[in-house]
């Protein structure tokens, strides 16, 4: 782990899976990363319990009866209280406020269930039903910069998992997460290292 390792912040609304593997490859020594606290709208969620065990500082922000960017801007206060470089999504079942994803254009990474643009839009197993339900072969997870649109922000990786006859909606959802805990932390310690460079919709890794 060198002195400059890279300050990232998690915002998660569920269990918090791809978390964990962030986690483990910082302190496998795989990630030149610093996570500086995971932030959710969810109290008692499975990632601020996970964030507790590492010993990463868990925040919790109250919704309720705030708009979108009001809730965004206190986000936002302590992210830069960490003085955090990279935000990265975990499940965060929340719409990002136009005022939040300009302040950290090309530095928010989210990851979806799904080879985008194919099946962009849904969360959790309804992208897995939706992948069955079309019949296609294979599935696999996408990471990409946040923009303001859903799931249409540039693409920084994609791993592919192939569907197999007899998956369903929750063995598609084990087989893409797994796909998801081996590809996060290498999207991430890619933007550590400089190597990502957006032109356009467009993600380079040099």
């Amino acid at each position: 782990m060198s002195n400059m390792a890279l300050d990232i912040a998690v915002l998660a609304s569920t269990n918090g899976t791809d978390l964990q593997a962030i986690i483990d490859s910082i302190e496998a020594g795989k990630l030149d990363a610093e996570l500086t606290c995971v932030i959710s709208n969810k109290a008692g969620c499975g990632a601020l319990e996970k964030a507790k065990k590492a010993g990463v500082e868990a925040i919790f922000i109250d919704p309720a009866e705030k708009e979108r960017e009001e809730f965004d801007r206190e986000v936002a206060a302590e992210l830069e209280k960490r003085g955090v470089k990279l935000v990265v999504l975990v499940g965060y079942m929340r719409f990002l406020s136009p005022w939040f994803v300009h302040k950290y254009g090309n530095r928010i990474m989210n990851i979806h269930p799904s080879l985008l643009p194919a099946f962009a839009g849904g969360m959790d197993t309804d992208v897995h039903q939706a992948v069955l339900d079309r019949g296609s072969k294979v599935t696999g997870c996408t990471i990409h910069f946040v923009d303001e649109g859903a799931d249409t922000g540039p693409i920084i990786m994609q791993k592919v998992v192939k569907v197999e006859n007899g998956d369903t909606a929750e063995t598609l959802k084990k087989k893409v997460q797994a796909a998801e805990m081996e590809a996060y932390p290498k999207a991430i310690q890619l933007f550590a290292e400089g190597k990502l460079k957006v032109e356009g919709n467009q993600v380079k890794v040099l």
